[in-house]
């Protein structure tokens, strides 16, 4: 069963506050923005208060993007559209949605009530060409869709029902049995996991456990407990890793170093 956009949005949330790299980028920009001080802020703001203006927006225009992009695309807009021209319509709709969080921060910030046209267009032409740039970078920088075509798929899905040849999730032992995860659905298939490792290529992923093995395309988010750790998978399950597993979870860059 495919995730509902509530689901994706959770994850989305999950996965910006458990990514380094995308903190440490938002940071960085809002930073940047504080010290360079645009549209008309470094006149108008003392240092700290621009640093702490621009880095809250930063955030909140992010997650709310990225949040919004997701959603859209997980709902109607990826059922109507292509994958492109969805995440595209989806970015300039989350845009309006930035719009109004630009204007009633503005509004509290700087006293500018969001009442003149030319100003509200302004910022909503802004918002929405952003939007749309960031969600087209993302589109064209990330992974392609878990169902798309590659040019060589994992010979391990040669072994389950056709229904379920889905991207692989998960492999994870049971009993004598090898529990094949996808995501069109799962399947039990007698034979050792290191044997099944072998037939995921080109599906990069990593043994977590010496009793799974994850794709790491599809882990959402990492949380340490004690001295191993949890990733949470794209269909919402828990899988652990093992304490002798986390410097390889470190490298693969799930977790910091």
């Amino acid at each position: 069963m495919s995730d509902g956009p509530l689901q994706s949005a959770k994850r989305e949330w999950h996965a910006i506050l458990s990514s380094r790299p995308t903190l440490v980028i938002i940071a960085a920009v809002g930073i940047v923005a504080g010290l360079a001080g645009p549209f008309g802020t470094l006149e108008h703001l003392t240092p700290l208060p621009r640093l702490t203006y621009w880095l809250g927006l930063c955030f909140v225009t992010y997650v709310t993007g990225s949040i919004l992009v997701t959603m859209l695309t997980a709902g109607g807009l990826g059922q109507l559209l292509p994958r492109a021209p969805a995440v595209l319509l989806a970015g300039a709709l989350a845009g309006l949605a930035i719009t109004l969080e630009v204007a009633l921060l503005n509004w509290a910030v700087f006293g500018l009530a969001p009442t003149a046209p030319r100003y509200v267009a302004g910022l909503a032409l802004n918002g929405i060409l952003i939007a749309m740039v960031i969600a087209g970078v993302a589109l064209y920088l990330g992974p392609s869709t878990p169902d798309a075509p590659t040019n060589r798929l994992p010979s391990l899905l040669d072994r389950l029902p056709l229904d379920k040849r889905g991207a692989l999730i998960s492999l994870s032992v049971q009993d004598h049995y090898v529990e094949i995860v996808t995501t069109r659905g799962r399947d039990l298939l007698l034979m050792r996991l290191s044997d099944a490792i072998r037939e995921t290529d080109p599906t990069p992923g990593l043994q977590v456990h010496r009793s799974h093995w994850v794709s790491l395309a599809q882990v959402r988010s990492v949380r340490r407990d004690g001295a191993r750790a949890v990733l949470t998978m794209s269909d919402g399950r828990d899988i652990p890793v093992s304490r002798s597993n986390i410097a390889a979870v470190k490298e693969a860059g799930l977790l910091p170093g």
